[in-house]
């Protein structure tokens, strides 16, 4: 999937497109006005940002895409350089705002998701009045958190009868999620391999995991017979 990249300048967005793989940006500002060059500090302004409201975001400086088993969250972070003004949202809901603050950089601990993972959000120094801005998800760099889901989740985009799922495998405990919920499925030995099987609605589904020479174990899922392909929603996972 190619991603989206939104580029603000008072309000005034405009597009480009880039690579699928991950892409950050640093901010540098002063004061109304934003210029946007690459670094490894930020994933900047994605996705749905072109449709907030430029005067609710006037100070928004970075977003971030964090897929968990639960589903992808959204962390949003406004930064007024003059005022020091922070207001920090997941999923669109705000959970933090400090009008006025005379330190302009330091870092801010939440959670997300249900299982309430860790999160640190850090402003950084940077020469001539600028800042990075990074996020940290359960103690590792975003990046380097994205490729640990890579390795340990499987996650497929499903359309069933008008209804859309989202199942996420998870290797390691071997759970299924579907859209957010862990499901109990039917474990069965198969030639190779098992396979679990469930319902998605009133449709029978079944993930396969079969042992491959030269490839390792693979997992697929399979509706009534046929098999799905893996998702392609998450633009910030390395494939």
């Amino acid at each position: 999937m190619r991603e989206s990249i939104y580029f603000y300048s008072v309000q005034v967005f405009s597009r480009i497109i880039t690579n699928p793989s991950i892409r950050a940006f640093v901010v540098r500002s002063s004061k109304q006005s934003f210029t946007f060059t690459e670094s490894n500090d930020i994933m900047a302004l994605s996705g749905s940002l072109a449709h907030a409201n430029s005067h609710e975001r006037s100070d928004l400086v970075a977003y971030w895409s964090v897929p968990l088993c639960d589903g992808v969250h959204t962390v949003e972070f406004e930064h007024g350089s003059t005022s020091g003004k922070r207001v920090l949202r997941v999923d669109g809901k705000e959970i933090l705002r400090r009008e006025w603050m005379f330190k302009l950089v330091g870092d801010e601990k939440f959670t997300i998701g249900s299982h309430k993972t860790k999160c640190e959000l850090r402003v950084d120094p940077l020469p001539h009045f600028t800042f990075s801005y990074s996020l940290v998800v359960d103690g590792k760099p975003l990046e380097k958190f994205l490729e640990k889901q890579n390795k340990s989740l499987r996650t497929w985009a499903v359309l069933s009868n008008g209804k859309r799922y989202r199942v996420v495998f998870e290797k390691q405990t071997l759970n299924i999620w579907v859209n957010g919920n862990i499901i109990d499925a039917e474990n069965v030995f198969v030639q190779n391999g098992t396979e679990m099987r469930f319902k998605l609605g009133e449709v029978d589904a079944l993930l396969r995991s079969s042992a491959i020479e030269k490839q390792g174990i693979l997992h697929h899922l399979y509706l009534q017979g046929n098999r799905v392909e893996e998702d392609g929603e998450l633009p910030h996972w390395k494939r």
